[in-house]
């Protein structure tokens, strides 16, 4: 709530330099804040009386979305990657998706490993079964198992958190210029 808009009969009242200047009626405070050529903002209006304080508006709501852009800004983004598999999978397509799922829990993404049947191999789960089981042991060191392999139709998954916790942009780029003063 802005000025006149306030519809409170008393409020408690700061000033522009951020001092207690009491209880006092919302026209009085009203007429102080003009008097002053800035504005009188309500600030918590859930309060008993409300406290409103005397400023610039324009440079509040500048502050306040300056604010926001940089919350934004630190947000860290989870993303969870998929890897798809099949039972059958040779030794060497094995180690090229593993190094794939090891890069994607060292850059602290989660990770979702997916057995996909077909045909008849779904009478074979044990094989499945088995390789989801090389693949947990071979990434203990990398992430931490979050949900372990369960069958849903034709389709085992299971999946990995990260051990790495992974970093906002902000921190990335503070770690960058860290590195370049040493």
């Amino acid at each position: 709530m802005l000025n006149e808009n306030i519809r409170a009969k008393e409020v408690r009242l700061i000033g522009a330099e951020g001092e207690q200047l009491g209880v006092v009626p919302t026209k009085e405070a009203l007429h102080k804040a003009i008097s002053l050529g800035l504005d009188l903002v309500e600030v918590a209006a859930t309060a008993n009386p409300p406290v409103c304080k005397i400023l610039d508006y324009g440079k509040f709501k500048y502050h306040e979305q300056k604010k926001a852009a940089q919350a934004k800004k630190n947000q860290v983004v989870i993303n969870v990657k998929e890897i798809t598999l099949r039972p059958v999978t040779e030794e060497n397509d094995y180690q090229v998706k593993l190094k794939k799922m090891i890069k994607f829990l060292g850059e602290g993404d989660k990770l979702k490993v997916t057995m996909r049947f077909r045909g008849r191999e779904v009478a074979h789960k044990e094989i499945g079964l088995k390789l989801m089981q090389r693949i947990e042991q071979d990434l203990l060191e990398y992430g931490k198992i979050e949900t372990k392999p369960k069958m849903e139709g034709r389709l085992m998954s299971m999946s990995f958190g990260s051990l790495t916790s992974k970093k906002s942009k902000s921190a990335k780029d503070n770690e960058k210029k860290m590195a370049g003063q040493v």
